[in-house]
């Protein structure tokens, strides 16, 4: 797997967390489709095979894939809310990435959350529960937080906070990633067409997969 490979599945993963958050926002609710569990699993799997097994595989990541090319495509189909938490998670990962203390006791308490789910198999509300706990304490005191915008009802709803929280910590964890690859804002600008063909290459390989 190449270096681009590796920088466009990390971003899709986090245009996916986005999405999804938007969904819980907005509805209350996710379809399979968006693949929760696969995302939050990757906060936990410390110890991967190769990269794209870090989300169990790309084909976890089709949603994102598609998600991303929306965003990076000369289309109209670019959602600007996708694309605030999509910057803001970057943005919040390059912050506790330069925080030494705050990122340090982020990866205490995420290998403590992964001790605990080795031990126990907590049901999933309690590892969103943890997740959350996790987002709240580590990167919410970092700065202005990240304004989820949707329905009052959903957003009121503690599983739903939960949840949201537990993805941007998923989100985050990808944009460390992203970053750990040689991701950089720039590519944004001067490598989009290669980031496009990139992520067109891995949906072109994962349709070939399924028609075989």
């Amino acid at each position: 797997m190449t270096q681009w490979q590796q920088r466009v599945i990390a971003l899709a993963a986090i245009a996916q967390a986005a999405a999804a958050v938007k969904s819980l926002a907005r509805q209350g609710k996710l379809d399979e489709s968006f693949q929760r569990q696969a995302l939050l699993d990757s906060v936990l799997n410390q110890n991967p095979d190769s990269f794209a097994s870090i989300y169990g595989d790309v084909s976890k990541l089709r949603v994102g894939l598609r998600v991303l090319l929306a965003q990076l495509g000369a289309t109209k189909q670019k959602d600007i809310e996708t694309t605030r938490y999509m910057v803001g998670v970057l943005a919040l990962a390059q912050r506790v990435q330069k925080q030494p203390k705050a990122f340090a006791e982020l990866g205490q308490r995420i290998d403590q959350l992964h001790r605990q789910q080795s031990q126990f198999q907590f049901e999933p509300e309690t590892v969103y529960q943890g997740m959350a706990s996790t987002y709240s304490d580590c990167i919410s005191p970092l700065g202005r937080p990240l304004q989820i915008h949707g329905q009052p009802d959903y957003l009121q709803q503690q599983p739903v906070q939960n949840q949201i929280r537990a993805l941007l910590l998923a989100a985050i964890r990808s944009a460390v990633l992203w970053r750990q690859v040689g991701g950089k804002r720039r590519h944004f600008i001067f490598s989009r067409t290669r980031m496009v063909a990139t992520a067109n290459q891995l949906l072109r390989e994962l349709s070939s997969q399924s028609e075989s």
